[in-house]
């Protein structure tokens, strides 16, 4: 994103090999005077960070609260008329398997004041695709780190695992992949 449109970038995580190495990346390809990130739980992070033009929430779950909380924490984040783009799935017949129902998310967009400007959802045959190509990343890095965090052996392996047990699910059928653009209302 800092490459391709200029902006600043900062990304937060919880595992701080996660952040050396999108800080070695952004070294990489020269960006890292546009680029910050932070080990810091995205739950504490919510209470400071605000002003941003754009906060995306990518596949976390119920991290930060249910849905309708997990947007009034997103929504203070953003300055007037931001924005907040959401990559997560819903399920298609209610079924509690971990993912919300579409009507769920719709409501909540509602009750959190904030509007629906798009939605893409994902077509099976592109996201088999993309899930082969994550997982592949995903497994060849899993393992780098492995090799330079041998105490934490367990913790990438359960990762692995559970990468591929999300998409196994998702391209089950019952689950939706996609992708939300919202707006903040004021």
């Amino acid at each position: 994103m800092a490459r391709a449109f200029g902006c600043k970038v900062k990304g937060i995580d919880l595992i701080p090999e996660f952040i050396d190495y999108a800080v070695n990346k952004a070294i990489a390809y020269g960006l890292q005077d546009r680029c910050k990130f932070t080990v810091e739980d995205i739950n504490q992070s919510v209470l400071k960070e605000n002003g941003y033009d754009i906060v995306i929430l990518a596949s976390v779950g119920d991290v930060l609260g249910n849905v309708l909380e997990t947007l009034l924490k997103l929504k203070n984040t953003v300055r007037p008329r931001g924005y907040i783009l959401i990559d997560d799935a819903y399920s298609k017949d209610g079924s509690n398997n971990g993912y919300h129902t579409r009507e769920l998310w719709l409501r909540s967009f509602t009750d959190a004041g904030v509007r629906l400007i798009a939605e893409k959802t994902a077509e099976a045959r592109v996201l088999k695709d993309i899930n082969k190509y994550n997982q592949e990343r995903i497994f060849q890095r899993a393992h780098e780190l492995m090799k330079s965090y041998p105490d934490l052996v367990d913790l990438f392996a359960e990762y692995i695992e559970s990468q591929q047990a999300e998409c196994d699910e998702l391209e089950g059928g019952n689950i939706i992949s996609v992708t939300w653009l919202l707006q903040k209302d004021y």
